[in-house]
Formats: structure tokens, sequence, C-alpha cells
């Protein structure tokens, strides 16, 4: 059974406004890049960029065998194996 889309709404500065004001179908542009950084978000702290002290400790001890260090290939930063 297929339920009803909900409705969510969302303040906008002016800036934001403008911006989006182009876009033909803005709900559609704002669903995906909604979806696109939930995709993307840290797993660990889910997009605040913040650790608790808990996951701050898990994360000290999974470095104790592990480094973060920037790929030569994409540059970007990953952790690696130590060996």
């Amino acid at each position: 059974m297929k339920t009803k889309p909900e409705m969510i709404s969302f303040k906008a500065d002016a800036a934001l406004k403008e911006a989006l004001a182009g876009i033909p179908n803005r709900s559609e542009f704002i669903r995906d890049a909604v979806l696109a950084a939930l995709e993307n978000a840290c797993p660990l702290c889910h997009g605040t960029g913040i650790l608790s002290p808990s996951q701050k400790e898990h994360m000290n001890q999974f470095l104790v065998n592990h480094s973060l260090e920037k790929c030569q290939d994409c540059q970007e930063m990953v952790f690696r194996c130590r060996k």
C-alpha cells in the first residue's frame, strides 16, 4: 500500500529563495538534494560534525591500528589500515 506523500516546509533566506527561483521543479530539486545529503552524511556523527565522548573514545581506539591520510589519487582524506 502506497502512503500519501507528506508536506514538509522550511524557511529560506532571501539569497536561497532567489537561487531557487529559476529552477523549474523546485520540489524535485530540493528532494534530490536532501536525499543526496543524507546518503553522504557521516555514519558516526550523522552529519553534525561532532562526536560524542563515547564515539571519540571508539575513534581513538580505531586509530591505534589505522591512520587518517590524504589519498594520492583523489586527494580526499581516508582511513588506512596500518601494516
